[in-house]
């Protein structure tokens, strides 16, 4: 049994939340960079809490850029066990309008200009995806939505772009008539494979800001529609983030579906093959099964 420590992974908006006690901005070094900002910390009753903003203070990084590992393995070093990510998205389902939300269960990784993955050669892992999210941690998110009285739907799949341009309309046709996508966003992944590197339960709520360009009542994609969405889902995610740490709550067991010890025979490298510098590096998301004594 160990402590709950959530973080929380979004836009700046999500953060002013009521009753968050001893709130301090605190900076963390990785040896992948450094995350998108200064993480906020503090309490929800028994429960601590980390905030990253995704895109920094006052949005300062792309969705090609920001720095994924770094920002995964600063919520590790900060001793976080569950991380919800939440995201605004398009939506490719006429059920899934504007200013609902959806818990993703799914992706397709269309993302082609990003580092996906702490590992590489002189260690090498390979971890299952198959399943990107926690189930346990979905569960919560659904039952804090529909608390805090959000029209939630449980379960989609989404579309990670590289973005930074919106979908063409042929492209938006194709992901929903073809590939069975419900929502689009630009910073799913690599995030959700990361967080299954580093062993962290990880969840998405998807916070559906418009249409896509496919919707023939609704056209392409309008930037000053989208904004005025988010700042009302943007109340409601602070709704559902200031629910989570009750449903959580302080103590935590292993995680039913494993998330929290997906590395445990994903390293295929030999240990006398295995790259001092590279292994330093690990020594947060990986520290578990690298150390000298793991296994012990």
């Amino acid at each position: 049994m160990t402590n709950t420590k959530i973080g929380i992974i979004g836009g700046s908006g999500i953060y002013d939340i009521d009753g968050l006690k001893g709130a301090e901005w605190v900076e963390v070094q990785t040896p992948w960079g450094a995350p998108s900002d200064a993480i906020l910390t503090g309490s929800l009753g028994d429960v601590e809490m980390a905030f990253l903003p995704r895109h920094g203070r006052g949005h300062v990084h792309a969705p090609s850029d920001v720095p994924y590992r770094a920002n995964i393995d600063a919520l590790k070093r900060l001793g976080v066990t569950d991380i919800i990510s939440v995201s605004a998205c398009g939506s490719f389902q006429n059920k899934m309008a504007p200013g609902d939300f959806v818990i993703i269960d799914q992706y397709i990784d269309r993302t082609f200009a990003r580092i996906k993955s702490f590992f590489s050669s002189g260690c090498v892992a390979h971890v299952s995806v198959a399943h990107p999210t926690c189930r346990r941690l979905g569960d919560a998110c659904e039952a804090a939505a529909l608390d805090a009285g959000i029209k939630v739907h449980r379960g989609g799949t989404y579309l990670a772009m590289e973005g930074p341009q919106f979908s063409t309309l042929a492209e938006s046709r194709m992901y929903r008539e073809h590939w069975g996508a419900d929502v689009i966003g630009m910073t799913g992944m690599p995030e959700a494979k990361l967080a299954r590197e580093a062993e962290i339960c990880y969840a998405c709520v998807a916070m559906i800001t418009d249409y896509d360009s496919w919707h023939p009542d609704h056209g392409e994609v309008d930037v000053t529609q989208i904004i005025a969405t988010l700042t009302t889902n943007a109340a409601k995610g602070r709704d559902l983030v200031g629910r989570l740490p009750a449903l959580l709550g302080s103590d935590r067991a292993l995680c039913p579906h494993g998330c929290d010890r997906a590395l445990e025979y994903a390293i295929l490298t030999a240990p006398e093959a295995r790259d001092p510098e590279l292994l330093a590096k690990l020594d947060a998301v990986a520290g578990r099964v690298l150390s000298p004594t793991a296994g012990d």
